[in-house]
C-alpha cells in the first residue's frame, strides 16, 4: 500500500470516528463541516488502487454504522417534527364528540381563553 493510500485511509478513519463521536453527542451541526471532507476522501479512495482489503472492509463497516446512526437521528428529528405539528394543531382547534359520537371540529382563537366545568 502506497503512503499516499494509507493516509487518506487514515484520513478517512479518524474522520469516521469523529462522526461518530458527534451523532452520539447528537452534535448535528458538526456533521455538515465533515460531509465535504468525508465525500472527498472516499472519492479518492475509490479512484486509488486498493490493495489492503482488510482495511477497506474495517472502513466500509464503519461508514454503515455511521450510516445507521445518523438514519436514528434522521427518525427522531422526524418524530420531533410530528409531535411539534401535533401540538400546533391542538393549540388550533378543539376535537369534541357528540351524543351520537360524531367528530366535531371547533376552532379557537388562541386569545380566547376556556374554562373547564365539572
Amino acid at each position: 500500500m502506497s503512503s499516499e493510500i494509507g493516509s487518506i485511509m487514515d484520513s478517512l478513519n479518524d474522520l469516521l470516528e469523529a462522526e461518530r463521536a458527534a451523532l452520539l453527542a447528537g452534535n448535528l451541526e458538526k456533521l455538515t463541516s465533515m460531509a465535504e471532507r468525508k465525500e472527498a476522501l472516499i472519492e479518492a479512495l475509490n479512484a486509488a488502487e486498493q490493495t489492503d482489503l482488510e482495511l477497506l472492509q474495517e472502513l466500509d463497516s464503519k461508514v454503515k454504522r455511521n450510516q445507521t446512526l445518523l438514519n436514528g437521528a434522521l427518525d427522531g428529528i422526524r418524530t420531533v417534527a410530528r409531535r411539534m405539528a401535533a401540538f400546533r394543531r391542538v393549540r388550533g382547534s378543539l376535537e369534541t364528540y357528540d351524543a351520537k359520537g360524531e367528530k366535531s371540529i371547533i376552532d379557537v382563537d388562541p386569545e380566547t381563553s376556556f374554562e373547564k366545568r365539572a
